[in-house]
């Protein structure tokens, strides 16, 4: 007789692929999420667990990917640093969120049917 299989947790995850180029999926689009909570890159990476240097390069390669930045920073100094998001990049956050919801949504079913063949022990 099968053992009872515990209901999987996780979801699908969406990334927005161009060409080689991944210019936002999951990780991206939190961290910067993050940086509007906290407003700094530092506070945003010690909140999501990761070194300023690789939230810093995310940041960078984000911008670089999207013909306005998403995330602005000031330099640091007597009133101290800081970052922001623009306008455009919760535009962004907000279509890629939609994109991602929608995609989700739509294989629902599938996916939960689909974790059924997975092992029990998968993180």
């Amino acid at each position: 007789m099968a053992r009872p299989r515990k209901p999987k947790k996780q979801k699908p995850q969406v990334r927005i692929l161009f060409g080689s180029v991944y210019p936002l999926g999951p990780g991206k689009a939190s961290l910067i999420e993050a940086v509007g909570r906290t407003g700094s890159i530092s506070a945003a990476a010690r909140e999501l667990g990761m070194s300023y240097r690789r939230a810093w390069q995310l940041i960078d390669a984000t911008n670089k990917c999207f013909r306005q930045p998403l995330v602005e920073t000031a330099t640091g100094g007597r009133g101290g640093g800081g970052a922001i998001v623009t306008p455009f990049g919760e535009e962004v956050l907000d279509r890629f969120r939609d994109i991602e919801s929608k995609a989700i949504s739509s294989v629902e079913r599938d996916i939960s049917r689909f974790a059924d063949y997975l092992a029990d022990d998968l993180d």
